[in-house]
């Protein structure tokens, strides 16, 4: 349960009663979610085998995957991936293991091209049919925005690799960003019973500095009114969904100040999204298996210990069981990883042989190893609002995916089943 500072909680008291209804309690219950990632954005970590059949190594993200081959054939692939990665029965399987939340990431480019971008279009009606799904098995659906103009952090799940991102650099890129939050508000704001969260972008880079942290928060100002209030025919009705703002992995008290409007109210229908992974850096991925636990459990001084410092609701929205980068490309598609020294600049800790691929060769000892680590992030996660593990499936890293860890037993069929309830006291 999220803590309210004295002056918001004086400006909950005097402000006017607000129409919002959230069709899941965010402040009481707890989320409980998986990521459908890599199935409308592509990622080459999760599905490599569409980036090595191309034959062509320097395709390595949406963007090039449309650039770099004929878009006739890059269609075709990508029809077909659509219509199978994610089905039906995924959401049948997702429901049943108890989990209540389906958090699916979306680019720009499902909407907005019109500045010649080679991304293939297409996404929509998949969508579509998300939705679909997640009514009919009753599962709330999260809508995030996971990639947007000119990419918010240059990592490849924004659609688009580079060295340093350019979203934050033009007004345009911002703007363009805002009218596609804005459709999606305007296709959504009838249908919050299923659709009751809807993610502005995902992941902005702040440890770039004042450049993306600046436009993070213009964008935190504009997408806040045109989500909370869709109707432009009515601006006094204001919509059941929950604006989901990513911490831009900053503290988690960075944005505090977002919480009160101009005149002083509180706002509503906000809720942090806190991405936490511990693999991502030479110290983070030498740690033991009890200093990952001791450091997600808040026993360390870090970011993670501060998870109860926001004033919102706060949600793990992408961890992972994994404690190494061992998975094929998940640094990136050539780069290697820091576990076995393959990465640029990295020293080797050991072999990456056990730690990913198919969960029928991981061993009974890693499986423990990967139930511990799951247990410990669910137990400090729950501390606070929730969690949706990243992700669902993938083609060649068990050690990821939430489906294989059911499978295999690392992950239990019901997620308040805890073997190890006491890793965090």
């Amino acid at each position: 349960m999220f803590a309210l500072t004295a002056t918001l909680a004086l400006s909950l008291l005097t402000t006017v009663v607000h129409s919002y209804k959230p069709t899941f309690d965010y402040e009481s219950s707890k989320v409980r979610g998986v990521n459908v990632g890599g199935w409308l954005v592509l990622e080459p970590w999760i599905t490599p085998s569409l980036f090595e059949n191309t034959g062509n190594e320097a395709i390595v993200d949406e963007y090039t995957f449309g650039q770099l081959q004929d878009p006739a054939v890059a269609k075709a692939k990508l029809q077909a991936h659509w219509d199978t990665f994610i089905t039906e029965l995924d959401f049948i399987e997702i429901a049943n293991a108890g989990l209540n939340h389906v958090r699916l990431p979306i680019g720009y480019w499902a909407w907005d091209v019109s500045h010649g971008e080679p991304y293939i279009q297409g996404q929509i009606p998949y969508l579509e049919k998300a939705v679909g799904w997640a009514e009919k098995h009753n599962l709330k659906l999260i809508v995030d925005l996971h990639g947007v103009p000119g990419s918010q952090n240059g990592f490849d799940n924004s659609g688009q690799r580079m060295d340093y991102p350019q979203w934050q650099t033009s007004q345009e890129n911002i703007e363009r960003a805002e009218a596609v939050i804005k459709t999606i508000s305007g296709l959504f704001k009838d249908k919050a019973k299923t659709v009751s969260v809807i993610a502005p972008v995902n992941e902005p880079a702040g440890f770039y500095g004042d450049e993306v942290l600046k436009a993070t928060r213009q964008y935190m100002d504009e997408t806040y009114p045109a989500i909370r209030n869709p109707w432009a025919d009515d601006s006094s009705r204001e919509s059941d969904q929950l604006v989901l703002y990513h911490d831009a992995f900053m503290n988690i008290s960075y944005f505090n100040d977002f919480a009160t409007n101009e005149d002083g109210s509180a706002k509503v229908g906000v809720a942090l999204d806190t991405h936490m992974y511990q693999i991502f850096s030479p110290e983070e991925v030498g740690r033991t298996l009890k200093e990952h636990i001791d450091v997600i459990c808040g026993k360390k001084d870090t970011k993670e210990a501060q998870l109860g410092e926001s004033v919102f609701p706060t949600i793990a929205g992408e961890w992972t069981p994994a404690f190494t980068d061992c998975a094929k490309f998940l640094n990136g598609r050539g780069k290697g990883a820091r576990f076995d020294g393959s990465f640029p600049g990295s020293t080797k800790i050991d072999s990456c042989d056990r730690y990913t691929g198919s969960g029928m060769l991981f061993s009974e000892d890693y499986k423990i190893a990967l139930r511990k680590f799951w247990e410990a992030q669910v137990i400090a996660f729950e501390r606070v609002n929730g969690w949706i593990q990243w992700t669902w499936k993938a083609e060649q890293a068990d050690d990821w995916s939430y489906q294989a860890g059911l499978r295999y037993g690392w992950i239990p069929q019901d997620p308040t089943d805890l073997n190890y309830p006491t890793l965090c006291d």
